[in-house]
């Protein structure tokens, strides 16, 4: 197999030490080259081949890995410097945005859909170079971003206000009204769902992409403007006065950090931090439906999702399926996203897999049994940097670790109940409230479990039930926090 070299990661070692540097070279396989060149070949605020990616202030471009930890780009700290600029060109941009005219909008809205549609191959893989995603859910990702852009070109109808003739002579209006500077901090598992203000450091690539799309869809210079970095870059988004309000998707601490810290200065700021989700197995439920559903719910995206099945409740006589299940996940190929009938790529760095494999070895260390471990995945020979982790199946219980803890990983918790009361109780006890599923053939079975569980997407025979982007999404059970926050 022919291979390129690329820097290897021991030349950023200075910068981060969260990266493995134990391979003498690391480099992108064959398959992987040719995409990779591509994108730095054709896109400016990005590169794939070692380059630098760019901020996106003002409508100028200013100025790791994948599962072969090649260096694709170097990642910059926006200075404060480059923030307040990007800060004040949206400042300068809503002037003229907010009084533009709604059709004049929904055609840059219409325009970039199509962008997006003819530059799908390339925004689809960025995501697997630097994310690691299957070829096949990288084209998802962005499908699901798609599906958010046409949401909006419909905006129209949602921002007609109201009258009310409330006495004679006097008429009440109400006024859907531009906010001002909005900050999105991304999170790295679903880069292209829309591009954000604040770009996963992880994998800017499709958000990079997505920002030149807009600026040749006709989007103003300063209506969207891209940052990077860390703590310095987010706090420099919750402190701004002229930054209105805040939406965060991510884990736990950084979530309530930003919280806090957003909304003690007056910002709005909408927080959607951890997960964990149950689908429950019914007796009655249909056994190759269940099993292959909760198999892909599961493992695909390498559980990189906050939808993602994380817990599997048995109920009664369904435990009696548990080989099946096993079975089917450990058939599942665990390969480069490029690779043809790939089920699951890699972990998105060394990092993220110490974390998972830690918390399955914890099951072991509490009592729990490892019925498929993923822990010691030999990797795929092309990619033997990989930070590939297998599907991995643990009996246990809800007072374990690797229960409690969002994984974010490929591992199914499975766990045992009697009764219908029994595991609801099991998911209503969770601190997580984002969704849970049950399998079932009994309309009335089905009914209760949508009476009783306390989520806040609800699946019957459905595995992962995210809505569409018409609708309102959010996770319920806000304990001692403020409830703009949202445990998924």
């Amino acid at each position: 197999m022919s291979l390129r070299r690329f820097p290897q990661l021991r030349n950023l070692q200075r910068h981060s030490s969260s990266f493995h540097t134990s391979a003498s070279a690391k480099a992108l396989s064959a398959l992987a080259l040719p995409k990779a060149e591509q994108i730095s070949a054709h896109w400016k605020g990005t590169s794939a081949t070692g380059g630098s990616t760019k901020n996106f202030i003002g409508g100028d471009l200013w100025r790791v890995r994948a599962s072969s930890q090649t260096v694709l780009t170097r990642v910059p700290q926006t200075t404060d410097a480059e923030f307040k600029d990007a800060v004040d060109a949206a400042s300068q941009a809503f002037k003229t945005w907010s009084r533009t005219s709604v059709v004049t909008r929904q055609r840059f809205v219409l325009e970039l859909q199509h962008l997006l549609r003819q530059n799908a191959d390339a925004i689809a893989s960025s995501i697997v170079l630097e994310q690691g995603k299957t070829l096949a859910d990288a084209h998802g990702d962005l499908l699901r971003g798609l599906q958010v852009v046409e949401t909006a070109a419909g905006i129209t109808s949602t921002l007609l206000g109201d009258k009310l003739e409330v006495s004679k002579d006097m008429d009440t209006y109400v006024r859907r009204a531009p906010l001002g500077v909005c900050a999105s901090i991304a999170p790295f598992n679903f880069p292209a769902q829309h591009p954000h203000p604040e770009a996963s450091e992880r994998d800017p690539g499709a958000a990079m992409i997505i920002a030149e799309l807009c600026q040749r869809a006709g989007l103003p210079p300063g209506v969207l403007n891209v940052v990077h970095g860390g703590v310095p870059t987010v706090n420099g988004i919750c402190d701004h006065p002229a930054i209105k309000a805040i939406s965060f998707v991510g884990g736990d601490r950084a979530g309530k950090h930003i919280y806090e810290r957003g909304t003690s200065t007056g910002k709005r700021v909408q927080a959607n931090l951890g997960a964990k989700n149950h689908a429950i197995l019914m007796p009655d439920a249909n056994k190759n439906l269940a099993i292959n559903s909760v198999v892909g719910a599961a493992f695909g995206a390498a559980g990189q999702r906050c939808m993602a099945l994380s817990v599997a409740v048995i109920v009664g006589d369904a435990s009696a399926w548990l080989p099946e299940l096993v079975a089917r996940a450990k058939a599942l190929k665990v390969n480069g996203g490029f690779e043809p009938g790939t089920d699951l790529g890699p972990l998105i760095s060394p990092g993220a897999k110490d974390r998972v494999t830690g918390l399955i070895s914890s099951a072991l260390e509490e009592g729990g049994e490892i019925i498929l471990d993923g822990r010691n995945f030999k990797a795929p020979e092309a990619y033997p940097y990989g930070n590939f982790v297998g599907p991995t199946i643990i009996k246990g219980d809800t007072s374990m670790k690797c229960y409690q803890t969002e994984i974010f990983g490929p591992v199914l918790v499975v766990l045992q109940a009697d009764t219908l009361d029994d595991a609801i109780e099991i998911v209503n006890q969770n601190r997580y409230g984002n969704g849970a599923a049950i399998f079932t053939q009994s309309g009335a079975t089905a009914r209760r479990f949508e009476t009783e569980v306390n989520v806040g997407q609800i699946g019957v025979n459905v595995p992962i039930p995210v809505p569409l982007p018409m609708f309102s999404w959010s996770g319920n059970k806000v304990r001692d926090l403020p409830r703009h926050i949202q445990f998924h």
